[in-house]
């Protein structure tokens, strides 16, 4: 069973210049996908349920799934819930099994996210999993705008929640489609200063390969979330399958064609976050 919590596989990250892939998932489908292309690069991977993937499949499925995916695979794999909103439905999620829980308080004032926060990590830390909190906001494309990152709040926050990972707000957008123009190096340099603990990128499909190379090499984020690069993956699979056979309408069989697409596209994202 290699079922591993989101501070196993971070602070290795950390030490050693490269990150980990936080796939955020949406069914069997690429979640099953997203492990293979894990171990075909002998490399650590985070499966998350976002709160899309928690509307359409209860947590406790979730769970079983990232539980059984994780005792088949011979890498570590981290079931993790992404943008947890309530304490509740973190506290729900690590008595469904999953080892790591983001508590999103991005929205509140500074000292209701850190208080809120720091209870998740707490609970979290009580039951030997990880939390990942999130301090500034990042914005949605064609959507909420960001807030960006205040380093200072950054250090009070990591000093006074004691999470596992920061999600920041440097320039990075959820939902992108199209890659940016960089990512603000001066303003994660700044928050750099301020605290050690491993940086995560939410958004990270608006990133691109090179950059994320980059930064994973040279800075101390550790985490990309990648979820749009790969739903646009899915999709692209799914339509070619279905106008390939227009007679064909066995679901199990016109899914089955989105799978080799979605390890590829998982493993070059997996590639670019490694060190070597």
């Amino acid at each position: 069973m290699t079922l591993a919590t989101l501070r196993e596989v971070l602070q290795p990250a950390l030490r050693d210049g490269y990150a980990v892939a936080g796939f955020v998932t949406l069914g069997w489908e690429d979640m099953r996908a997203y492990v293979a292309a894990a171990e075909a690069e002998k490399v650590p991977v985070i499966l998350q349920a976002g709160p899309s993937c928690r509307a359409h499949t209860p947590l406790p499925v979730l769970g079983a799934m990232f539980t059984w995916l994780a005792e088949q695979a011979s890498v570590p794999v981290v079931a993790h819930l992404d943008h947890g909103h309530s304490i509740d439905e973190c506290r729900e999620a690590l008595d469904c099994g999953f080892t790591s829980v983001m508590f999103d308080g991005s929205r509140l004032p500074l000292n209701q996210n850190i208080e809120e926060t720091a209870t998740v990590a707490e609970l979290a830390h009580s039951a030997g999993m990880s939390c990942e909190g999130e301090i500034g906001f990042v914005g949605y494309a064609d959507g909420e705008s960001s807030d960006g990152t205040d380093p200072q709040e950054a250090g009070q926050f990591a000093r006074q929640t004691r999470v596992d990972a920061m999600a920041v707000s440097v320039g990075n957008v959820h939902l992108q489609q199209q890659k940016s123009d960089g990512l603000d190096l001066d303003r994660i340099r700044a928050i750099e200063a301020a605290t050690e603990v491993p940086l995560v990128i939410h958004g990270g499909s608006g990133v691109p390969l090179s950059e994320r190379r980059t930064l994973s090499k040279t800075t101390n984020i550790c985490k990309f979330n990648i979820g749009t690069d790969m739903r646009m993956v899915f999709g692209d699979a799914l339509r070619a399958a279905v106008k390939a056979d227009p007679d064909q309408f066995d679901r199990l069989q016109i899914l089955k064609e989105t799978h080799d697409p979605m390890v590829a596209a998982a493993r070059e994202a997996l590639r670019s976050l490694r060190s070597g």
